[in-house]
């Protein structure tokens, strides 16, 4: 198993999830500095983007999962934006596939598309359709709405106000748009981790109802 962005909200569950499952040998996690790692079953291989090819290039796994991401804000410009959300995603999703990985599970945003005018939407857009032609047998695209969860370090003033108001935001938003309604970043990870078995091929996008719907059926 291959993991891209355990430092991150989502990516940290994620990590947390795979420790705990009996059913996951080991994780190789790859990323520009440590990640909290608490079992003997991670793997770390840290270095800089462009190391990435030859540092996972033994690893054999089947399965890769990105959940790598940023903000303007914290990426400091649009250059070093896209250089995480879509450079590092397809440099990941190149290596995974170098190494053997026949899947490939990212974590998106809901609204992404390359033709957006919001430059955030539209550079998810761009990884998503970049990654869709690097050639794996599946992908599975989870777009979740706002996230909510206790991230680490930043404080991301907006997201917390949007935290705050999304229990009356989610009443008012009718369910054919509840693609659009918050969800708990600890959902996300779960269904993820609940597509592991999944065997059909294509690419699948999986919005707010659909992470639902996988966590309802895995029970």
């Amino acid at each position: 198993m291959l993991l891209a962005g355990a430092t991150g909200l989502i990516g940290g569950l994620i990590l947390q999830r795979l420790e705990q499952s009996a059913a996951v040998a080991g994780i190789v996690a790859v990323a520009r500095k440590g990640v909290a790692a608490t079992t003997t079953k991670v793997r770390q291989c840290i270095g800089p983007i462009d190391d990435w090819p030859a540092l996972v290039a033994d690893s054999q796994c089947d399965i890769a999962i990105s959940a790598l991401g940023t903000t303007l804000r914290q990426a400091g410009s649009q250059a070093a934006f896209v250089a995480v959300d879509h450079d590092a995603a397809l440099a990941f999703a190149r290596s995974a596939c170098g190494a053997g990985a026949r899947r490939f599970i990212m974590v998106s945003s809901v609204g992404a598309h390359p033709g957006s005018r919001n430059f955030y939407l539209a550079t998810k857009g761009r990884a998503e359709a970049s990654i869709q032609s690097v050639g794996f047998d599946r992908l599975d695209i989870l777009r979740p709405g706002l996230l909510r969860g206790t991230r680490q370090g930043e404080v991301r003033i907006a997201e917390r106000l949007g935290i705050m108001l999304s229990p009356l935001t989610d009443l008012l938003t009718p369910r054919v748009l509840d693609h659009f309604r918050s969800i708990a970043a600890s959902d996300v990870a779960d269904a993820a981790l609940a597509l592991l078995p999944a065997s059909d091929c294509g690419t699948f996008i999986h919005e707010n109802r659909d992470m639902w719907n996988l966590l309802e059926r895995s029970g």
